[in-house]
């Protein structure tokens, strides 16, 4: 949901996507439920991840003097 928060302040989504996002996914029991979320909200968020560059965080190797790193 940070995510999701964190769009909204940016101001790439609006207020009522934020809301019907974050219903669809607080009423979704199952990672399932939230694959089932209408097309033009997922497009919404597919356009503010593309934006926020979400796609290219999640792609990056780990940097290797990461806090907390076990080496073994």
């Amino acid at each position: 949901m940070k995510t999701i928060d964190e769009m909204l302040h940016l101001d790439l989504l609006t207020h009522e996507q934020h809301l019907q996002i974050s219903t669809w996914i607080d009423a979704a029991d199952t990672p399932e439920a939230i694959l089932q979320m209408p097309a033009s909200l997922w497009q919404a968020v597919e356009r503010a991840s593309q934006a926020m560059g979400v796609n290219e965080d999640l792609l990056r190797p780990p940097a290797l003097d990461a806090g907390n790193a076990v080496f073994g």
